[in-house]
Formats: C-alpha cells, sequence, structure tokens
C-alpha cells in the first residue's frame, strides 16, 4: 500500500498529468510508494454548463470559485475517507518549506492504517469564497506572489513531500545533506567530469580520495542563508 495518497481537485487535470508521470514522481507510483487521484472540480458544477464560479459580492473585478462545487467535490473524496487532510494553496497560508515538506511526508500518525491521505484544492479564477476555508486543514503559500491557480504550488507540495520518503531518491542520505535540510544549511558546492573546463577547475581535494579531507572541506563550504 502506498505511504501517501495524493488526490488533486482540480479544473485542469490535463496540465498536471504529464510532470507527475515523469521522472522520480513517475517511479514513485510505479513502486507503490505514492499515488495519485485527480478529480476534475467540473464533475460538480452546477446547472447544465456545470459552472463552477460566480462573480463577488459587493462588486469587483473577477470571478470566485463557488462554496457548492467545492464543498460537494472535498466531501466526495472525504467519504471514502474521511481522515484525509485538505490542503489548499493560498496567499494567506503558512509559507511553505522544508521543515513544512519534511512533516507532511513523515508517515508516523497516517491517517488510514499506514496511509496518509492529502487532498489538494487547487482554486482559480481570481479567487475561492472564503467559506470553503471552513473544511479545509491546512493553508500553504509558496511566497509572496501570485499565479493563476493551484496547480503549479500542487505539483511543488507534492515533489517536495515525495523526494522526501524512503525509496524515491537514489542514495540513502540524499534528502539529508542537501540544501534546507536543517533549517537555513545550503549545501556544499559540487562538481563532476571534467576536472577542468574552460580554465575552471574542480578544487584539488576533492579529486585528493582522501575522505577525512574532503568531508572537513564540505563542512566548510556548506553555508546558511544570509552568510557571505
Amino acid at each position: 500500500m502506498p505511504k501517501i495518497k495524493f488526490t488533486i481537485i482540480t479544473l485542469f487535470p490535463e496540465a498536471l498529468k504529464p510532470y507527475l508521470d515523469s521522472s522520480m514522481l513517475y517511479k514513485a507510483q510505479d513502486r507503490g510508494i505514492i499515488d495519485i487521484e485527480y478529480v476534475n472540480l467540473r464533475d460538480f458544477g452546477i446547472g447544465p454548463h456545470k459552472s463552477v464560479d460566480d462573480t463577488p459580492y459587493g462588486g469587483g473585478d473577477g470571478m470566485l470559485l463557488r462554496c457548492e462545487p467545492a464543498f460537494a467535490a472535498i466531501e466526495s473524496v472525504k467519504s471514502q475517507n474521511p481522515n484525509a487532510e485538505v490542503i489548499i494553496p493560498t496567499p494567506v497560508g503558512k509559507v511553505w518549506n522544508q521543515a513544512l515538506a519534511r512533516e507532511f511526508a513523515n508517515s508516523e500518525g497516517a491517517t488510514s492504517g499506514d496511509l496518509k491521505h492529502y487532498i489538494i484544492f487547487c482554486p482559480h479564477y481570481e479567487g475561492y469564497d472564503e467559506r470553503i476555508l471552513s473544511i479545509v486543514d491546512h493553508k500553504i503559500s509558496l511566497g509572496n506572489y501570485v499565479l493563476t491557480g493551484g496547480e503549479l504550488p500542487a505539483l511543488i507540495l507534492i515533489d517536495s513531500i515525495t523526494r522526501l520518503l524512503p525509496g524515491v531518491l537514489g542514495g540513502e542520505t540524499s534528502a539529508e545533506i542537501e540544501s534546507f535540510s536543517d533549517g537555513d544549511n545550503l549545501e556544499y558546492p559540487q562538481y563532476t567530469k571534467p576536472a577542468e573546463f574552460r580554465d575552471m577547475t574542480v578544487p584539488e581535494v576533492l579529486l585528493s580520495g582522501h575522505h577525512g579531507k574532503v568531508a572537513e572541506w564540505r563542512r566548510e563550504h556548506s553555508g546558511h542563508q544570509g552568510k557571505a
């Protein structure tokens, strides 16, 4: 059984699938580490045109996602797993970072046996009816900028969580020594072949084969944000 299931509620599932079915995320699904389910919000739209949005009370530009389709879509998923946790990407949310990604990737306290289940609701248009937040467990912000929809944040959330799960990355310590693995640390510089390229050379210590000196060099060249 997968360690984590992601259900993405979106108006544009076709925009998400190419990325999620590629590279490490494809391997994670193929190995049974994660499961990804798509729910089209339009299927829960109102009337013959399956409307999901309307103009805001009080006036203003743009359209807002309505409560009814959002609640119906989320509740349809939670009817299968009432303990699934709902995530919404929103500017008013907690800013996403590596520490949060680790919390979400942690399999302890899974919601259904050994399975964690996250529902990611992707807003679109100008925004959403504020009442939708009443059925959301986690409000997440990707930073101080605005996107046209929640699909890109959904990809970022799934990618950053999945890569921390055992069996996804190649090396056992791949996710432990990278940037932001311990607060605001930055990973040491890395090099590969050739040893010299356009007059730029790899530091001699990395070519020495002396593991102790290499480890010391890496510690010295690891940094933190805000430090020179």
